[in-house]
């Protein structure tokens, strides 16, 4: 019979960590109930394009914060050509869809796997690079493939762009309304968002962060670095390429300049802002980044200078971001405050 005396009395989580988890859970109904209830009520109500335009927009980019926040927060590695990769599944959702007639199921995960095997090219030989060699790499291949968009005139049609991209059409139903688009991005918003919190927040994200602390490390201790790090920049592309599908099919119309460098700093600052490394913070800093100057339209020029200013105040007064890492790591030190438990004789074993 074991020790009564060396095992903790109860294997329910703390006070603490308990209270913490209900205020998650009670946060995402909240943003759940503002996604699927606060803004269709208002694109109903209002029957704005313009509104239901920006909500679109929005939820795309919630999808390229997250996916840049799997490489660059959670696993350390800046990027910072990370709308080419938007633009490749943008591209391919396009051609797929007017020059094949392949339809949105098809030219959705299409998109998103062209665009990881594109990454997977790109990573294996700039993985081994370190810092900001690796974010000098990444922008490097993020100009070459804006310039190949821009000249390939035969395939991508260059600065024209490609018009007439058919809208998203599920087994018959077909998004043609502004509500019905912006519910439809939302829903893959949602479980794009779900899938990388999974993954984020499991063994394979504490290899990851591992990655971030320190690799020579994580490689003594048995983890496969490069194997590793160019998992996690597939992954990231991949749903970077779902992103650009879905512009392509909300807008009908893609071109180039929708894929610049700036893009590419623009989702960086969103995951700056929201917080390095934190899931919640890369999806509250898409909607400030998104929401805020068209909030500050109406005082014109200056709208970007209270935008900056903005950015300034929350960089300064808030170095970790709106949301850090630490709140969410401080939970799994809670939640297994006391789930260390003993055999017979006081051998450890370690976590339940």
């Amino acid at each position: 019979m074991p020790d009564a005396r060396i095992l903790p009395s109860s294997t329910a989580l703390p006070a603490s960590a308990t209270a913490w988890r209900g205020r998650q859970i009670f946060w995402t109904v909240v943003l759940l109930a503002v996604v699927f209830g606060a803004v269709p009520a208002a694109i109903t109500a209002t029957g704005s394009s313009y509104l239901a335009q920006i909500a679109i927009t929005a939820m795309i980019f919630v999808i390229l914060s997250a996916s840049l926040n799997h490489i660059t927060g959670t696993a350390g590695l800046l990027s910072i050509g990370h709308a080419a990769f938007y633009g490749i599944g943008a591209y391919a959702a396009a051609l797929l869809s007017t020059k094949l007639g392949l339809p949105f199921i098809v030219t959705l995960p299409a998109a998103g796997l062209i665009a990881a095997f594109v990454g997977f090219l790109v990573a294996m030989p700039t993985m081994r690079l370190v810092s900001i060699y690796f974010a000098v790499a990444t922008l490097g291949i993020g100009e070459m493939i804006y310039v190949i968009l821009l000249n390939w005139v035969d395939l991508t049609r260059g600065p024209m762009g490609i018009r007439g991209i058919p809208p998203i059409e599920l087994f018959g139903w077909q998004a043609n309304t502004l509500l019905s688009r912006y519910m439809a991005v939302a829903v893959i918003a949602v479980v794009c968002v779900w899938v990388l919190h999974r993954l984020t927040h499991s063994y394979y994200g504490n290899a990851l962060r591992a990655l971030r602390e320190d690799d020579q490390c994580a490689d003594s201790m048995g983890i496969d670095v490069v194997r590793l790090k160019v998992e996690a920049f597939v992954v990231s592309t991949f749903f970077a390429g779902v992103a650009g599908a879905l512009l392509s099919h909300t807008s009908a119309y893609i071109a180039p300049d929708n894929f610049r460098f700036m893009e590419s700093i623009l989702i960086l600052a969103m995951v700056v802002v929201g917080g390095m490394g934190s899931l919640p913070g890369a999806v509250v800093g898409a909607l400030f980044m998104i929401v805020l100057p068209e909030a500050l339209r109406d005082i014109g020029d200056y709208r970007m200078i209270a935008v900056g200013a903005t950015m300034f105040l929350s960089i300064l007064l808030l170095p970790k971001g709106m949301l850090a890492e630490g709140a969410s790591l401080a939970f799994v030190r809670r939640a297994f405050a006391r789930g260390w438990t003993t055999m017979s004789g006081g051998t450890p074993v370690g976590w339940k």
